[in-house]
């Protein structure tokens, strides 16, 4: 427990700093969602949690290494998309799906999570601080179809009221996590 409340007060003190350091600035991906990895059974019980079917388009907003991406095509056979503005991380994920074989259904696109086109996602993945959350709302809302899915980790949406939500007790890595699912 103690571990699950230092984990989030970091994140949260995150979040704040990088709104007082840049107040007249919109904040950059790493300050929306700073690199951490989604454990891989947390990044499964994301998917399931989503509904996630055969041939759905989703996309995984801040995707970092790409398992996320990587699991959705392979194990669920998705059109899978992730949106990255790091650099290494969008070679390293690009690499990985080259290896593995999934090219024609996954991808990750190097560039600015606030400024891409959803309006074909059936579900979309998050793992953003609440102000990335809250950047992205308006976005979503505007266009997002009827009945797509949104899995949010650890944060959630202010302005929405999740269907479901799940705790997951410590993976291991020390803490506890939090899963919200959101439908349009």
């Amino acid at each position: 427990m103690f571990h699950a409340m230092r984990t989030t007060f970091v994140l949260l003190a995150l979040s704040i700093s990088s709104l007082l350091l840049l107040p007249a600035q919109q904040p950059k991906d790493d300050q929306l969602a700073p690199y951490y990895p989604t454990p891989q059974t947390v990044v499964d019980k994301m998917l399931q949690l989503g509904g996630l079917k055969a041939g759905e388009k989703m996309f995984d907003l801040g995707s970092g290494d790409g398992r996320i991406v990587i699991m959705a095509a392979q194990k669920y056979k998705a059109d899978a998309t992730g949106v990255e503005l790091n650099d290494s991380l969008v070679r390293q994920s690009m690499e990985r799906i080259k290896t593995l074989g999934l090219t024609s259904s996954a991808r990750v696109i190097h560039g600015d999570l606030l400024q891409q086109d959803y309006s074909s996602a059936d579900l979309l993945t998050v793992y953003l601080l609440p102000v990335g959350n809250e950047l992205v709302t308006p976005i979503l809302e505007k266009q997002l179809k009827k009945g797509a899915r949104i899995v949010a980790h650890d944060f959630e949406f202010a302005a929405w009221k999740p269907v479901q939500s799940v705790s997951i007790d410590d993976d291991g890595e020390g803490r506890s996590h939090h899963l919200y699912l959101y439908r349009r």
